[in-house]
């Protein structure tokens, strides 16, 4: 039954915005970052994105990543400035310990911007952390 299934919370994994420069747009530009921060390898992961506003919404896309060693990051895609004031959401999904894990990260509309930039784990650069 479906109540029996139990799909535990995935720890010490994080989805952060980073600003990088883009040699194709020659100017600064932001990227989606998935970190492990966990002990062990997470494998099979899975990244579904989406963003809305009040009267629109992007496309949803879906990022295989495959297996992701521990204490790395693997750079998952481009945002454009134009979707910065939607409610951005990241879906991540993978295995380990035999489990299936899953976490929903939301950035806020306008949360990514340079005023609210942080020292980021694992990328040891700057950026902004998913809730």
């Amino acid at each position: 039954m479906r109540k029996d299934i139990e799909i535990p919370k995935a720890e010490n994994v994080h989805i952060m915005a980073v600003k990088e420069w883009d040699k194709d747009f020659t100017e600064q530009q932001w990227y989606i970052y998935l970190v492990n921060n966990r002990q062990d390898e997470i494998e099979t992961v899975l990244v579904l994105s989406r963003g809305k506003s009040e009267d629109r919404k992007t496309s949803t896309l879906r990022h295989g990543l495959g297996n992701i060693k521990p204490k790395t990051s693997v750079k998952v895609e481009f945002i454009p400035t134009e979707v910065l004031g939607f409610t951005n959401e990241y879906l991540v999904t993978f295995f380990a310990e035999n489990k299936l894990f899953e976490r929903k990260f939301t950035f806020g509309p306008n949360s990514i911007s340079e005023e609210k930039v942080t020292a980021l784990p694992v990328l040891e650069s700057e950026g902004i952390l998913a809730k």
